[in-house]
């Protein structure tokens, strides 16, 4: 439902306070990420980078469907200079 506030002075900057109810439907964590899109500000939990990758990895592994789709290749490079240390 929607909600009705100010935006207010805070230094120099501006600010809006977010009543607790509201902030608690949401469900947003302490870290969150604000876009501006015209007439609107988003306000969403922050996806890190990567995050979900590891689970996804495992359900593949898990199908056999982590495989490579092209064979390896190597180069001249590989084959003739490149050493494991």
């Amino acid at each position: 439902m929607p909600t009705k506030t100010r935006i207010v002075g805070i230094g120099n900057s501006r600010g809006i306070r977010i009543a607790k109810t509201l902030l608690d439907e949401a469900d947003l964590p302490e870290e969150v990420e604000l876009r501006a899109e015209r007439g609107r500000l988003v306000v969403q939990a922050v996806r890190h980078a990567r995050s979900g990758w590891a689970t996804a990895a495992k359900r593949m592994r898990a199908r056999n469907d982590d495989r490579l789709l092209d064979e390896p290749t190597s180069t001249k490079f590989d084959r003739e200079q490149w050493e494991w240390q």
